[in-house]
């Protein structure tokens, strides 16, 4: 039976031995010293100064409709912005709806105002409620990060030492949950275990239910602030709990005196030893990760949270559908595409080949490019730069010379150039998360675990927006217009 161990049991169960076999090859002096985040993360172009987007844009457009000859006049924000309703007075007849805003992926839809998260995807530059991404990566911690996501400035002394023991008083889950993880099969993948749990999570707090407290209940600051320490220390244990169970081992008590990362590395690798405590620069290496991974503007995970909640549905399952956007292939799966593709091209030389094929579109190429930006991703600089610092503790992944030279040799193409393709946050961190020992399935779980940061703060964020309303977005019918029900015995097939 044990030749027949399932391959994703067999990844988590060889973590450990991979790490202790890198790490016990070091110093003492190497293992004890913490990581050192330098400057040289910090992109000189992202950190200049730029000027802050114009706020006297506000004025109107008249709109001339060559199709009736008449005129409208459509009012315009400080910000930039059109009322989208404001399009329903231009119409050319009585049964003409008047103007909708036909935009497949939200390409250039604004539906809500944020002051969380800041994007220029034509500079490079990313922005956490006005801090740049490359100093927090350098300074901070992630919780740190999280409280300035949550509550518009970073703590104090006393705040942040009062924030870190708030989230590990709520990092236990529930027996029932953890039974529940335990019961789901061996090869269910860690994020269909971890959206089923987080869901769960509702039924274990009904206090925390609008549905069952009253629409109102969110209304309470000490509600919402009790809800957003009890995802965010839950979310790490199970996320633990979900990987534990590929290697078929019990989930492990968190611990109350490790920093978030290191608490999570010690759920995973302790064995329950209670005196283990983890490679402090492995922690801070994934405490970064977490920090670039908290929260990115409105993407479609963030959006899928801001969506269900504006239902008034509670925040465990607006999160869960949150989790579950995320699962997919082209958002939080995008780093294990990449490892696929390195892993295809196999060899430095065999690069010119695989980008003819990309150019002839026989190829796909995974971690370049990206929705936003245009320039490199800023956080793909800092990755670039970590995962030479991981390397340099469990040893060097033979695929980051492949990736070192693709991106060279990419930046290099004219054809990469003109389209501004440019290596995104995905193309570097899934070669970092499977040197730490994770396997590929689990890389959209370390994304989520941070994510869960971005999530609340747009959470809360929505609840005191005087402008929110349930999202309902129009659609274009293009379907049949009129037609009578027939009997079953006087109908043809229909094959479509």
């Amino acid at each position: 039976m044990g030749d027949m161990m399932d391959p994703k049991s067999a990844a988590a169960n060889g973590r450990l031995a991979m790490l202790a076999a890198h790490i016990s090859a070091l110093a003492p002096a190497e293992v004890d010293s913490p990581m050192i985040i330098d400057a040289s993360f910090a992109s000189t172009q992202s950190l200049a100064v730029q000027p802050p987007p114009p706020k006297n844009l506000n004025g109107s457009l008249t709109v001339v409709d060559e199709r009736s000859g008449k005129r409208y006049l459509v009012q315009v924000s400080d910000e930039g912005t059109i009322n989208s309703t404001d399009l329903k007075k231009i119409s050319t007849r009585k049964n003409d709806k008047g103007i909708k805003l036909y935009d497949p992926g939200y390409l250039n839809t604004a539906p809500v105002r944020s002051s969380i998260c800041y994007i220029d995807g034509d500079q490079g530059i990313l922005r956490y409620r006005g801090y740049p991404i490359e100093e927090l990566a350098e300074s901070s911690s992630f919780l740190e990060v999280a409280y300035l996501l949550l509550y518009g400035n970073l703590p104090s002394e006393h705040q942040l030492a009062e924030w870190e023991f708030a989230v590990s008083q709520h990092s236990a889950v529930p027996q029932g949950i953890l039974d529940i993880i335990q019961a789901m099969p061996l090869d269910a993948h860690p994020m269909g275990i971890l959206v089923s749990a987080v869901s769960t999570l509702s039924l274990f707090h009904p206090d925390a239910n609008p549905a069952l407290r009253g629409q109102d209940l969110y209304k309470s600051k000490q509600v919402r602030d009790k809800q957003i320490v009890r995802v965010l220390g839950k979310a790490p244990t199970i996320a633990a709990a979900a990987y534990l169970r590929l290697a078929g081992r019990p989930a492990v008590l968190p611990s109350s005196t490790l920093s978030y990362s290191e608490n999570f590395l010690y759920m995973l690798d302790s064995l329950g030893n209670r005196s283990y405590k983890p490679n402090p620069q492995l922690a801070r290496a994934l405490d970064v990760l977490f920090i670039l991974h908290a929260e990115h503007e409105m993407n479609c995970s963030t959006s899928a949270a801001r969506h269900l909640a504006s239902s008034g549905v509670d925040v465990y399952t607006a999160l869960a559908g949150a989790v579950g956007a995320l699962y997919g292939p082209l958002h939080g799966g995008a780093n294990e595409a990449v490892l696929k593709m390195l892993s295809e091209i196999g060899s430095i030389e065999k690069i010119p080949d695989f980008l003819e094929g990309v150019k002839n579109r026989k190829r796909k190429m995974s971690g370049f490019g990206h929705r936003v930006y245009r320039i490199y991703d800023p956080r793909a600089k800092i990755i670039r730069k970590l995962a030479e610092e991981v390397f340099s503790i469990v040893g060097r992944d033979p695929l980051i010379e492949v990736a070192v030279a693709l991106e060279k040799a990419a930046l290099s193409d004219e054809y990469f150039i003109k389209r501004k393709l440019y290596p995104n946050v995905d193309f570097y961190s899934g070669l970092i998360y499977r040197a730490i020992g994770f396997p590929a399935e689990f890389f959209p779980v370390l994304i989520a675990i941070p994510r869960m940061a971005g999530y609340l703060a747009h959470w809360r964020e929505s609840l005191d927006d005087p402008d929110a309303k349930i999202m309902r977005p129009q659609q274009v019918y293009t379907g049949i217009w009129l037609r009578h029900y027939m009997p079953l015995t006087e109908r043809r097939e229909n094959h479509s």
